[in-house]
């Protein structure tokens, strides 16, 4: 009986191996499929398997429901609340990925059609969409970054002051800057750290990403640069080329920090998110050395936009409230505490804003 993974449940016998995208088989045949296997088999985006018609147990095997397939229309899915499209795209973009990873070529129209009146729609949050993050699940990590960094970097580039034709391609390269990554086969869903030989791997994706767009008339030189680029930084310390500020594509540099930003707010299988304060310290610790300063502080402007009376979770667990911000430490204004004790967190270094709770109105 072939079915999809979606339609397995513990129990199911294989009678065929499941083939990789190596060649070798990842299941093999009279494999009694457990959960851990069926979540393989669907985080390995496998299209199909064969199962015999009785479980393990002897009972006849009854596969699932198959839940039926939206097509994805602009003339309707902008109607959607914008999460809902958001999660839409998501799932387009696994099945794009797939695709690449068995060599098909990148159909920029599709890919165009898909992530643009997403990026068109940015305004429609405002402020929450610093707040990608929060969309995100650890297992499907991998693709909501690509949108969410895409989101991202086209909505800096428009508060950096490029025309819309140029931040809807600032959005593409950062849509396309990790398709290298269906090229490295199955570290990139590894639930554990990574090893440095893997990670020495990983470094490789940038060039993967380029090589795939290298040739595509459809594609501006601009985006294709920033595709390579994303991971460089200004002291030479990034990869794939070492390039220096000067060397490195304005576009990229904008990438760079959205890309840092959404891994490190986004709860992956072996990393915990930070804090949204601690993550914004490190953007300001490497705006003069390894990130673009002008880019960090547009950035930053949005996300650090906080008004007094915001409530706010403290890194010790005690909730408090904004009394006063110093514009110079944006992330360490001056708090009541539930007792009314006032503290100044820019003298209370150990201390530091894990999360937000709400927003004053004007905020």
């Amino acid at each position: 009986m072939r079915v999809k993974p979606s339609q397995l449940v513990p129990g199911c016998i294989l009678i065929r191996d499941v083939i990789g995208k190596t060649g070798r088989p990842i299941v093999p045949r009279k494999a009694i499929l457990t959960k851990q296997h069926i979540d393989f088999l669907d985080k390995f985006l496998i299209n199909q398997v064969d199962v015999s018609d009785k479980l393990s147990n002897g009972k006849p095997f009854e596969p699932k429901k198959l839940e039926r397939q939206k097509k994805i229309q602009k003339s309707d899915i902008t109607s959607y609340p914008f999460e809902k499209h958001y999660q839409l795209v998501v799932e387009a973009f696994k099945k794009l990925f797939q695709k690449w990873q068995n060599n098909i070529p990148i159909e920029i129209p599709l890919v165009r059609k898909l992530i643009v009146p997403l990026i068109e729609r940015m305004e429609d949050i405002g402020s929450s969409i610093y707040q990608l993050h929060r969309f995100t699940n650890k297992k499907d990590y991998f693709y909501h970054h690509s949108v969410s960094v895409a989101i991202l970097a086209a909505y800096i580039g428009k508060k950096l002051g490029y025309e819309k034709g140029e931040w809807i391609q600032i959005g593409l390269a950062g849509f396309l800057s990790d398709a290298g990554m269906s090229k490295l086969g199955n570290i990139i869903f590894k639930e554990e750290e990574l090893s440095t030989a893997e990670f020495q791997e990983i470094k490789k994706h940038p060039t993967y990403s380029y090589r795939m767009v290298e040739h595509n008339s459809l594609v501006t030189t601009h985006v294709k640069l920033a595709v390579l680029q994303h991971h460089e930084r200004l002291d030479g310390s990034g990869y794939p080329l070492g390039l220096t500020q000067g060397k490195i594509h304005p576009f990229a540099k904008i990438i760079s920090i959205c890309d840092m930003y959404h891994a490190m707010m986004s709860q992956r299988t072996y990393k915990e998110s930070q804090s949204p304060f601690k993550v914004i310290e490190t953007l300001q610790n490497e705006q003069f050395s390894k990130l673009d300063p002008k880019v960090v502080q547009t950035f930053l402007q949005g996300i650090t936009d906080f008004s007094i009376g915001t409530k706010v979770i403290l890194s010790n667990g005690e909730a408090a409230e904004i009394v006063f911000m110093d514009s110079n430490q944006p992330t360490r204004p001056m708090v009541k505490l539930e007792n009314s004790e006032i503290i100044s967190l820019s003298n209370n270094k150990e201390l530091f804003i894990k999360d937000i709770v709400t927003k004053t109105k004007n905020g």
